[in-house]
This record gives structure tokens, C-alpha cells and sequence, in this order.
């Protein structure tokens, strides 16, 4: 199986705004490790999660920039933007356009699904995008 064409694949669907695509490629017992204070960290966790981000940012777009695979896993180094054009966070709409760094591994399963994902998005970069943190604010 090719996961690294499979988790490219993720964030095309996602970047078009098919939600339930993506879901397609997730197994039902998935397990979220970044966990989302409201949300379970199940495979319709998640999927709620990606609603929530597009309902914020509709015009969000997942630009890969690499993928390494090594057996059931694979990393990613991603880039994603967008414009805060709904509520994010209890923020209401900005209308500013963001551009964070993410990494993501995912594990799959001998079916080719996403069984778990680990992953780190730059949320202070975002805020400060927003402006919800100062640019330059101690510590960044």
C-alpha cells in the first residue's frame, strides 16, 4: 500500500472541502492523540473537527511541503491557510488570512485506512495571525 499517496490524498479532500471523502480514508476504530477539549478523539471527533475548521476558515487549503513513509506510518510537513471568515475558538470572523506549519503522523492499517494520528500545529503563530496574541509577545 502506498500511504504516502493515501495521507496526500487526506488533505486534498479536505482542502476541497469533502469532509466525508476524507472520512472514507479513516478506519473506525481511529484513535486521535491530540486530543480536542469537547470533541472525542474518535474518527467522527475528528471529522467534526475538520467541519469546525472549514465552517471557520472555508476557503482553508492543506499544501504539503513533504511525506516520509516508513511501513504503517507516515509524516508529513504541511502547510495550511486560510481565511477566518467564521467563528474559531469563540472568535468571531476576522477576515484575516493565516498561514500555519503542522506536522502529522498517522499510522495505517493492513486495509490502507488512518488508524491513529500524532500531530503539532504552530497555534501560536495562528493566534498571533489573528491577533488575539501580540506579535513579538514574550516567549514567541
Amino acid at each position: 500500500m502506498d500511504h504516502a499517496t493515501t495521507m496526500r490524498r487526506a488533505y486534498e479532500l479536505i482542502s476541497a472541502g469533502d469532509i466525508d471523502g476524507f472520512g472514507a480514508l479513516v478506519a473506525a476504530d481511529f484513535v486521535e492523540h491530540e486530543e480536542t477539549p469537547g470533541l472525542p478523539p474518535t474518527k467522527d471527533g475528528v471529522l467534526e473537527l475538520f467541519r469546525g475548521y472549514r465552517a471557520a476558515f472555508p476557503d482553508m487549503q492543506m499544501a504539503v511541503d513533504e511525506v516520509i513513509a516508513s511501513g504503517d506510518r507516515t509524516v508529513a510537513r504541511v502547510r495550511v491557510s486560510g481565511t477566518q471568515d467564521g467563528e474559531f475558538l469563540g472568535m468571531p470572523p476576522s477576515g484575516r488570512r493565516v498561514e500555519v506549519k503542522l506536522i502529522d503522523i498517522m499510522r495505517f492499517d493492513d486495509a490502507g485506512l488512518v488508524v491513529e494520528h500524532w500531530g503539532v500545529v504552530d497555534m501560536l503563530s495562528l493566534l498571533q495571525q489573528l491577533g488575539v496574541i501580540p506579535q513579538g509577545a514574550p516567549g514567541a
